[in-house]
């Protein structure tokens, strides 16, 4: 199959690319390569006649038309997003821009496309847009999110992503394209950009920083393994159905401070202070972001039952993985700290700004 991904230069985008490739798909990566996308993600695929890096902003409607011709793609898998919660706090305009802009662009560019194909590739074509769970809102100590769950969004980000949502819909109710929509919890693993929780946790312990943690740690996630993630998306795309909506979570909930303490305790494990003591000892707790939801839990039931799809990673294995990969792969993430961003707080803009 030939795929389109948006966004595969980043992190869940190039762990999908690479398993897409991995299963003898062709893939035209379209990515922007603004600050979070990073083609040394890509490094092991250099060469690979399967992958091709197409470096274009969504934003621009010649652009992506002209990808769609020259590649005659037979699906799309639209990850490409500005994702960081407190960034846009920061610059909420960005994610306007890029995730609803960008999505209106990439689906009107889909849907001419897709709309002068042949009848048997018209057909088979599939557009998959990937969101957030964020876009729920926040629960209680109770219940899951699911694919009925009322969208309830109280970030930039969020907000910017359910408008994003909406819109993948509409062009599927309106003008009948063969659209699905997936929406994930909180994802970890390798490639990440180091401004999500996990990867500062670890540079910033193996760094000897403060370690921060927001209000007192007691915001709830649900942890999915990207690769877990891809497997998931890969899935939707061949076997799920048109019109529909796929929740895709680790069920593998923890409040913010026992994974940090987690992430500690294994750092301790494999990467003692030098100076002696624990890692958790630098924990600080520090003024909590505005509108950060308190509880995420997705109820995966769906996709599992209807796709046979299962998280592989778990808890006692997955986190730890993830921090001897970071540990090995500081020729990665260096040249990172060494730029623009050096694990700095972002999202400190008060609620009256």
């Amino acid at each position: 199959m030939k795929i389109l991904v948006t966004g595969g230069a980043g992190f869940i985008g190039s762990n999908l690319v690479r398993l897409l490739v991995g299963r003898a798909h062709q893939v035209l990566n379209v990515d922007g390569l603004t600050y979070a996308g990073n083609s040394a993600s890509l490094a092991d695929l250099k060469g690979n006649l399967a992958h091709r890096l197409l470096e274009a902003d969504i934003t621009d409607a010649d652009a992506m038309a002209k990808a769609f011709a020259d590649f005659q793609p037979d699906a799309v898998m639209h990850l490409a997003a500005e994702s960081h919660v407190d960034r846009s706090i920061d610059g909420p305009g960005a994610f306007i821009q890029t995730n609803v802009v960008g999505t209106y662009t990439l689906l009107q560019a889909a849907r001419g496309y897709w709309s002068a194909l042949p009848a048997d590739r018209k057909s088979t074509f599939r557009f998959l847009h990937v969101s957030t769970d964020e876009v729920y809102g926040s629960l209680g100590a109770e219940g899951k999110f699911t694919e009925k769950t009322p969208y309830d969004p109280h970030s930039p980000y969020s907000a910017s992503k359910a408008a994003s949502d909406h819109l993948a819909r509409a062009w599927a109710d309106t003008y009948g394209m063969p659209v699905l929509v997936t929406n994930c919890s909180n994802n970890y693993g390798p490639f990440q950009f180091p401004e999500k929780l996990i990867p500062v946790v670890i540079l910033k312990a193996l760094r000897g920083d403060p370690i921060p943690v927001y209000g007192k740690g007691e915001n709830i996630r649900d942890w999915l393994h990207v690769e877990d993630h891809a497997r998931a998306l890969l899935a939707v795309l061949e076997k799920g159905r048109v019109g529909h909506t796929y929740n895709i979570g680790g069920d593998n909930e923890l409040q913010n401070i026992e994974l940090v303490r987690m992430l500690c305790a294994i750092l301790d494990d494999l990467h003692p202070p030098p100076g002696g003591g624990k890692h958790a000892d630098a924990i600080q707790f520090v003024t909590d972001r505005p509108g950060h939801d308190l509880r995420y839990a997705i109820d995966a039931s769906k996709i599992r039952s209807e796709l046979g799809w299962e998280p592989r990673h778990r808890r006692e294995t997955g986190f730890r993985e993830t921090v001897a990969w970071y540990l090995a792969n500081e020729a990665w993430w260096r040249p990172i700290l060494n730029g623009t961003y050096r694990l700095e707080r972002l999202g400190g803009a008060s609620q009256t700004q």
